[in-house]
């Protein structure tokens, strides 16, 4: 076991390591199945939150109980894997003029020997018009955002057939467009069942190549990831400013997690890396998930094309627009459905980031880092980056020692992070030192954040 932990880290050059539990040539999304999944979304005739909940061929009700369909078929596959839930609320507001039932479809594939240890792959299953109140007219909504429920859907298919450490969750969302409502669904549920939730994947407009400007652009896709959290209290935000970690929430090291493989394991296919919780004045599922503390991207097309979100279907001008199916690209969804797969069974095989990282070495030459054992973990892997440097770019193994200090590595010039290996040298994401870093709940004020106090 521990010759093949150090033949993986013998071979790394980023922070992902080689994975040996599903190879990544098993991990082949299906472009047909996603046509088809797109396509029946689209046949619901509207996904409105405030639509139809009672016919059986069309509005928000048949849609939400084809997805439920559609993942408890892949749970009869792979023998009962699957645990189907739907959570919901009631709720009004602002887009929501009558009291109105929420509800998200999740299913659930426990992990083997870490199951309440939890990642997420989340999308919107809602739709809606040029008037977000219509419940009424067209809205098809293939790309917003029947692309990510294609993506969730898929990935349940490609996963449920493997065995993995920890606990996968398929989500898919209602009442986004009424103001991020599954998403909250989601988080209240997360919380409820007691889930140390490691990552949260938003799929959210993932099937579209093609920009305004007409260019085509099918080799990147765009990870939104906020860089100081959500749930940042005063005295964490007092710690962030002291170590400048605005850089370094988890959900930013998840971002970089999901570049490191797809260049390791996607040649052709980038990620680029946009530090911003979403795009500008803009919001998704994601949002709820940070606010309630846990590690949330973003995954959305590199050059969206406007005409074809939250409009009614129609020519104006000569410009045709409307989410209609003609508008995805199914061979480039299916490359970000399989950056998406790749994440969360690395992931899922890895052990969980070390706890209670902590980091010393003011006034001395030195930088000590140390860390709690992390379930699962054979050894650990102490990183290092130029505080302006967007990437983790030096790193030193620390075999299967809870401490490492780096000689002549001075602590004021750069950012430090740990990784937990596995057996297998799978690799989990960097966690920066003290509470503005930790991706699990755990300390969250004063001396016991990882960080000294300042001395006077």
């Amino acid at each position: 076991m521990r010759a093949l932990y150090l033949a993986g880290l013998l071979a790394v050059s980023s922070p992902v390591f080689a994975w040996a539990a599903i190879p990544a040539s098993d991990i082949q999304p299906d472009p047909a199945r996603l046509k088809a999944d797109i396509t029946a979304l689209v046949g619901f005739g509207t996904r409105n939150s405030l639509s139809d909940t009672a016919s059986p061929t069309h509005g928000i009700g048949a849609a939400r109980a084809w997805a439920k369909a559609q993942l408890a078929a892949d749970g009869a596959a792979c023998g009962g894997c699957l645990t189907l839930a739907t959570p919901q609320t009631v709720t009004t507001g602002k887009r929501i003029p009558t009291p109105t039932v929420f509800q998200d479809v999740i299913a659930i594939q426990p992990g083997t020997d870490d199951p309440n240890r939890v990642v997420i792959i989340s999308g919107h299953i809602d739709s809606r018009a040029s008037n977000v109140l219509d419940a009424a007219t067209p809205a098809p909504g293939a790309n917003d955002d029947g692309s990510g429920v294609a993506a969730v859907l898929e990935t349940a298919r490609l996963l449920s057939r493997h065995k993995l450490h920890a606990t996968v969750v398929y989500a898919v969302l209602s009442g986004e467009e009424q103001g991020l409502i599954g998403g909250g669904v989601l988080a209240d549920f997360a919380k409820a069942m007691g889930w140390r939730v490691e990552a949260v994947l938003n799929n959210d407009i993932v099937g579209n190549s093609h920009g305004l400007d007409g260019k085509v652009v099918d080799d990147q896709v765009r990870v939104f990831s906020e860089g100081t959290r959500a749930d940042e209290t005063a005295a964490m935000a007092a710690e962030r400013r002291r170590t400048g970690a605005e850089n370094d929430a988890p959900s930013r090291e998840l971002s970089r997690f999901m570049a490191g493989i797809a260049k390791a394991d996607m040649p052709g296919f980038q990620v680029r890396q946009i530090f911003r919780a979403d795009r500008f004045g803009r919001g998704g599922d994601q949002a709820p998930m940070q606010a309630a503390g846990f590690p949330a991207v973003r995954v959305t097309e590199a050059d969206e094309n406007y005409t074809r979100q939250h409009q009614d279907v129609r020519t104006e001008n000569g410009i045709a627009y409307g989410d209609v199916a003609s508008g995805v690209d199914f061979s480039y969804l299916a490359r970000v459905v399989r950056l998406d797969a790749l994440t969360l069974a690395r992931l899922a095989d890895a052990p969980p980031p070390p706890d209670t990282v902590k980091i010393s070495g003011a006034v001395t030459a030195d930088t000590t880092l140390s860390w709690t054992a992390a379930p699962g973990a054979v050894g650990y892997r102490v990183w290092w980056r130029e505080t302006g440097a967007p990437d983790w770019t030096e790193s030193r193994d620390a075999g299967d020692s809870l401490s490492l200090t780096l000689k002549g590595i001075n602590i004021d010039d750069y950012a430090f992070g740990v990784a937990a290996i596995g057996a297998d040298g799978a690799a989990s994401p960097v966690e920066f030192p003290g509470a503005v870093g930790a991706f699990f709940a755990g300390p969250r004020a004063g001396s016991d954040s990882g960080i000294p106090q300042p001395s006077r």
